[in-house]
Formats: structure tokens, sequence, C-alpha cells
């Protein structure tokens, strides 16, 4: 593949977007340190100019910056940090009142949709607009916390695999170590998504795009959770009355 003619193609894509949504505006783009964020905002610099991109670290409680102020160093980035340890603390008033508790897939999910809000919070204050950084693997099996890390205004990598995006931040002259680092939730004490998932990228990947996946059990498991995730992919259905 021509990964520079397809890095080419999204930063056009990037600026015609903007002319159309956001002429003026900044691209704002949360930065976890992983290879998704730091492209995202490669493919921005060189569609929109550096000044013009913001990149937001936001740790939580007990979560190191994972490099995120480096790689926005590296781009030449506005860089903030907004901790929100104490945002999530807020929400133990919240847990005191819910008699069933909080499961842990719960507390899993507020951490992305509390920084989902923070960063909205940020690109309204600096004329921006939010970066979704999923990319399709992700999203084809449903790994994305919906209302979290899986909305945004535009999504330059959303139709691109694991593979792609890691050819084009190859082709951009980005250092391996972020490029190449392992994919993993971010979590204390986790492990990298290729093992929760039971399965590698490469493999997700090429049977997206070619169909082909030789373990029938694997290719089931990737079936079945992406039937189980659609719903993530779309905004929610609305009730259209016969008048």
């Amino acid at each position: 593949m021509d990964y520079i003619k397809l890095k080419d193609q999204c930063v056009q894509w990037i600026r015609d977007w903007f002319e159309r949504n956001g002429k003026g505006c900044r691209a704002v783009l949360g930065m976890s340190g992983g290879k998704d964020s730091t492209v995202a905002a490669a493919l921005c610099v060189e569609a929109l100019g550096k000044e013009n991109v913001v990149g937001v670290a936001m740790p939580a409680e007990g979560q190191s910056l994972n490099g995120a102020d480096e790689i926005c160093e590296y781009l030449g980035i506005r860089y903030i940090c907004a901790p929100i340890a104490g945002i999530i603390r807020g929400f133990d008033d919240v847990r005191a009142v819910v008699e069933e508790g909080f499961s842990n897939q719960t507390e899993q999910n507020i951490p992305p949709r509390v920084r989902m809000c923070v960063l909205y919070a940020i690109s309204q204050s600096v004329n921006g607009r939010v970066v979704n950084t999923c990319n399709l693997s992700e999203d084809w099996v449903g790994y994305a916390t919906r209302w979290g890390d899986s909305v945004g205004d535009f999504s330059p990598l959303g139709s691109l695999t694991v593979q792609e995006i890691r050819g084009i931040g190859h082709a951009m002259g980005i250092p391996s170590k972020w490029v190449d680092k392992t994919p993993d939730d971010g979590l204390p004490h986790s492990c990298s998504d290729e093992q929760k998932f039971g399965f590698t990228y490469e493999v997700l990947d090429r049977y997206i795009r070619t169909g082909v996946c030789e373990d029938e059990a694997v290719r089931e498991k990737i079936d079945r959770m992406h039937r189980n995730n659609l719903f993530k992919l779309y905004m929610p259905e609305a009730f259209k009355p016969e008048l």
C-alpha cells in the first residue's frame, strides 16, 4: 500500500472538513501517548499548521502522561495537561445512591466519558473542533466507550485499520517508539488490547479488509463482538411518527 498517498488523502480530507465545518478553528484532541492520537495529531499539523492543533493530556489518578507531553513537544503543538482525578472522585456521591453499586465496567467507563467532557470544554474555549481518534479496528469490535472516546466532531482515522495507521505513521517519519507502541487501555495493572481480545490486530485487520481468518473460533468471536457493538457506531434511533 502507498502510505504516502493515503496520508495525503487524509490530510486533504481534514482540510476540506475544516473548510466546511470550522474555518479558522483549531483541532483539539486528547493525547494518550499511543499511536492513534499521535498520528491523528501529526495529520492535523500537516493539514492545518501546528499553531492550529491543541493536544490535551487528561491523566486519572495513578496514571502517567505516557509520553503525551513529549509527543506534543515533538509535533510543536500547544500542550495542555488537565488531570481528571478530582472530577472522578466526585462520582463518590453517585456511587453512594446507586443501590446496585458500580460494576467494574462502569468504573472503567467513567474516565473516558469525563475526558470527553473536559475535551469539549477546552475545545469550546479555544475555538476548536474535537478530533475523534478511534480507528476502524477498535470500532469494529466495540473497543471504545460510548459517549467517551467514541465521539468527536470529525474522525480522520475511523476508516483506517491499526496496520494502516502504523503505515502512515512510519511514512510521516514519526518515531517508532510511538507508532509501534503496544496498544493498551492505560489502566493500572492492565494488559494489552490483544491479550484482552484473544487475537492480534494483524489478524483482525486482515479479516476486516479481506474477510479471511483461518481460525474459525477467532472469526466467530470477531463476528460476535462486531454484532454486539454495532449500536456504538450510530446515533440513537429516533421515533418517526406517521403524521
